[in-house]
């Protein structure tokens, strides 16, 4: 239930509610430990007024002679009493109360008359239920005879005092109550204010509008960091918004031409009565449309699977050497077609998926195979540094060179060097995508280079990077 309520208050409520029951529980506090000093302080200066009448009661009673003459000298005593109503004196011998001077100081005889405490000080009520503190001590008489004297004090005043006091603390605890709760909202509010830029910003955003940045200078010193991990969040998803955006057109484009063709196609068959031949080179055809457009839709899977993996990777000791001439046996008629040979120099054990490896070494090796001067060589060169602990697999071939700003995004999906060339040879663009995938599962990368002009302009290098500090280099 409170939980509930909890969650339904503003945040400025609660933060003020927290601070007032704080500020409440701490002027609860001050206001009991007044009350308690102010109740010693009284007791101390009673205390302190009955020693004081006892002091003159010693003087008079060291000049009486015996305990019988006490009686005869109750005026003397009577005279220490004048202007002190509330004080109650009884002088008590052996057997018999020597000399009283009112009801109350008979009644403190039966009350205190035994009291022995080291201090002879007690707090007792009468029969009206009034409060008085009483000093109890044996006193000597001029014959050495010791007579007990019961000195009482009424505490009628302290006790009004502390009423007064304690009405008068629940008067201002109720209104500091009110003051320290305003005071706290009206704090909080004044902090959390800045907050309302993030609000602002909230609800400004969408995904046709996501420029709007916070001005983190603006805001106070605590919240600046978060304006600017909040700024990263909307450029991080402004990127992805454009990207998909871009992703979506990019395949939408894709599919239209291979579907376009097919549709055409089938159309055109069956415009007219055709012959057994001409529908059979018609379905052929269709037949290459079809698996370009399956390959398209199986990488498009894979990058859909791969960046939403959750689960960690089955890794093992690879050879790079044996796996890069697993892929090159599979890829060489490819490669004959054009004339091409595939070379493999040196070796190097990585930490990796058989199969994620296998594949980014493929897309490299086909891309390679696709760009490269006909009649020439690719290679695959394995190594690295060791006292990095980093694995290198390189792809290199001849061909035209990569100007830089293609160079800067052939790693962007369906993004064509030679578009037109890239359709005919069968890639979609999405090859060179699914190896910097596959290289960021393993929390490594990739890199493009080409050949400057003081060197070959023609040469080309894929890099496949693993950072794996086991990795060995041999």
């Amino acid at each position: 239930m409170l939980n509930t309520i909890g969650r339904r208050l503003s945040l400025a409520t609660r933060v003020a509610l927290v601070s007032g029951s704080i500020g409440v529980v701490l002027v609860t506090l001050a206001a009991v430990i007044g009350y308690v000093a102010l109740m010693q302080q009284l007791d101390s200066r009673a205390l302190h007024s009955l020693q004081g009448k006892r002091q003159l009661i010693r003087h008079v009673l060291a000049e009486i002679g015996a305990a019988d003459k006490v009686p005869e000298h109750a005026a003397r005593f009577a005279e220490l009493l004048i202007g002190h109503d509330e004080l109650h004196l009884a002088i008590v011998g052996k057997d018999k109360v020597l000399a009283d001077f009112s009801p109350l100081a008979r009644e403190s005889v039966a009350c205190c008359g035994n009291i022995a405490n080291r201090d002879g000080v007690a707090n007792w009520r009468s029969r009206e239920n009034d409060r008085y503190t009483s000093l109890t001590d044996n006193l000597a008489l001029a014959n050495g005879d010791t007579l007990r004297v019961i000195l009482s004090q009424q505490r009628a005043d302290d006790t009004r005092l502390l009423q007064e006091y304690m009405q008068a603390a629940l008067i201002g605890l109720s209104l500091l109550v009110v003051l320290v709760l305003a005071g706290a909202w009206l704090v909080t509010r004044t902090v959390l204010a800045p907050l309302a830029e993030f609000k602002k910003l909230a609800r400004a955003s969408s995904s046709v509008s996501l420029a709007r940045r916070l001005m983190p200078e603006a805001l106070p010193l605590e919240l600046r960091g978060l304006a600017n991990d909040f700024n990263a969040m909307l450029t991080r998803i402004d990127i992805g918004v454009t990207q998909l955006i871009q992703f979506s057109g990019d395949l939408a484009h894709e599919m239209r031409t291979p579907v376009g063709i097919l549709l055409g196609r089938t159309q055109m068959m069956l415009s007219r009565p055709r012959s057994n031949d001409e529908l059979l080179a018609a379905l052929e055809a269709n037949v290459e449309e079809l698996e370009r457009l399956t390959r398209l839709i199986d990488d498009m899977l894979f990058l859909a699977r791969a960046e939403n993996e959750t689960e960690q990777l089955s890794i093992e000791p690879l050879s790079v050497r044996q796996q890069a001439q697993t892929v090159a046996d599979f890829i060489d008629v490819i490669a004959a077609e054009r004339g091409i040979r595939i070379e493999i120099d040196g070796d190097a054990s990585v930490y990796a998926n058989k199969i994620l490896l296998q594949r980014a070494i493929t897309n490299l090796l086909t891309n390679a195979i696709r760009h490269a001067t006909e009649n020439s060589v690719v290679r695959v060169l394995a190594g690295g540094n060791a006292d990095e602990g980093e694995v290198e697999v390189a792809v290199e071939n001849t061909g035209a060179a990569i100007a830089a700003e293609d160079l800067a995004r052939v790693f962007d999906r369906f993004y064509r060097v030679d578009k037109g060339r890239a359709r005919q040879a069968g890639g979609a663009g999405l090859g060179l995508s699914i190896v910097t995938t596959i290289m960021r599962l393993h929390g490594g990368r990739v890199t493009a280079k080409s050949g400057a002009p003081d060197e070959n302009p023609g040469t080309i290098r894929f890099t496949l990077v693993f950072p794996d500090k086991i990795a060995k280099v041999q």
